[in-house]
């Protein structure tokens, strides 16, 4: 009968549309490839945080959530990109995602060290990414400056450990440091430079050796550097002076790439990046006492700076 005849051309017909449907589900799923690097090397905890949590959670859930499979190419430690070369490697595509410290971009990033400007703020690690997260939220320039100068896309903001000083050498008071050379990282020189130390422009990946050899004699670094670098076997010395924890690192994508990503991949990076931005800082003051107990069982000796030089000092700046 006539039902009959149209259900055995219907049947085809449905199995035809099937397998297109099945073909073309089939045909978008992408093998997806990003390489993702920083001139820091794993040791640094932003880094290790790339390495053990960012990384494997893309992963994980974009196999779990979508289609798509995603593999990282990572290089970190000056592998793929040098430290003060990481915004340039995103932008050009060298790299798709990079860790950088906006200490090294200075004239590039003007605007994004603000926390470095206002030394002697909160040491807690937690408080001051949150802090800088509702200044990027309020202040949209902040972020917009890596798309529209930089053909990136920031990802996350990234907090240290709290800053203190590391020394081959004792010291008390501020009379102490004068011309004494001491090492940082572009802007926090200058809370050195007022306080009558010699201030060295210089980068983790060459404090041991530089200290080891009399280049310089000291470190505005926060303590971490000082257990994973080994800092603590050339610099004896660690003093808690409270510049403050600086949110002044970031995670970035090349944007061209990001906008190839299929949407449901770019939502999973979004989504981890959040994560790694607030684990940087729940991590970083989790290991923050850590670190400096360690430190004093390593053979250091740490102290904290009295609240009265510690006001001397701000008020040479």
């Amino acid at each position: 009968n006539q039902e009959t005849l149209m259900m055995k051309k219907f049947k085809p017909a449905l199995l035809v549309a099937m397998l297109g449907l099945f073909g073309a589900s089939a045909a978008s799923a992408e093998n997806i490839r990003l390489r993702i690097a920083s001139g820091h090397a794993a040791v640094n905890t932003y880094v290790n945080l790339m390495q053990n949590f960012f990384v494997p959670e893309v992963t994980k859930r974009v196999a779990a959530r979508t289609q798509h499979k995603v593999e990282f190419v990572e290089g970190y430690g000056g592998s793929m990109v040098k430290l003060a070369d990481t915004l340039e490697g995103v932008q050009s595509g060298l790299i798709d995602i990079g860790g950088l410290c906006f200490c090294f971009e200075a004239s590039n990033l003007p605007l994004n060290a603000f926390q470095v400007m206002l030394p002697f703020g909160t040491m807690n690690s937690e408080t001051s990414v949150k802090l800088a997260r509702s200044v990027y939220d309020k202040v949209t320039a902040l972020s917009k400056v890596f798309e529209d100068k930089y053909n990136q896309r920031l990802l996350a903001v990234i907090a240290d450990n709290g800053y203190n000083l590391g020394t081959s050498f004792e010291w008390s008071t501020i009379n102490d440091l004068k011309g004494k050379k001491i090492a940082g990282a572009g802007l926090n020189l200058k809370w050195l430079e007022y306080a009558g130390a010699v201030p060295v422009q210089s980068s983790l990946p060459e404090a041991y050796t530089s200290m080891q050899t009399g280049v310089y004699f000291g470190w505005i670094m926060f303590p971490s550097a000082w257990v994973n670098f080994k800092l603590h076997e050339v610099a004896k010395s660690y003093t808690e002076v409270g510049f403050g924890a600086i949110t002044w690192h970031g995670l970035t994508i090349n944007k061209n790439r990001f906008n190839r990503l299929p949407k449901e991949v770019q939502n999973i990076i979004v989504e981890v990046a959040k994560e790694f931005e607030a684990k940087t800082g729940s991590v970083n003051e989790e290991n923050y006492p850590k670190q400096l107990a360690q430190l004093k069982t390593l053979g250091v000796n740490v102290k904290s700076l009295p609240d009265n030089v510690r006001l001397d000092w701000a008020n040479s700046l």
